[in-house]
């Protein structure tokens, strides 16, 4: 863990919207992650963000879906397929090549 996140983690009071990363870090994703949970919904930003602009999460529902143990078994089972598919890409392109 970084300094930064131990910091964030520690707090008193959480603040009410999340970057992708602080999100990421109270679920236990990465960043990459949260995005590719965000693009397949199983994360819904607040105030319905421009697909190229910072999204932000609200703090209660995140803590909602870090208690339930479907959804995060769900999230991870997709980010599983999502990886493994994309190394596979990787990989036969490099074939190509």
């Amino acid at each position: 863990m970084s300094p930064e996140q131990i910091e964030f983690l520690n707090q008193r009071h959480l603040p009410h919207r999340l970057t992708a990363q602080e999100t990421g870090w109270l679920l236990g994703f990465s960043v990459y992650d949260i995005t590719v949970l965000t693009a397949r919904r199983m994360l819904k930003p607040v105030g319905q963000p421009a697909q190229n602009s910072t999204k932000y999460y609200s703090t209660a529902q995140i803590q909602r879906l870090w208690g339930n143990f479907k959804w995060m078994d769900r999230a991870t089972a997709l980010l599983n397929r999502h990886w493994k598919e994309k190394n596979a890409k990787r990989k036969s392109e490099r074939k190509k090549s």
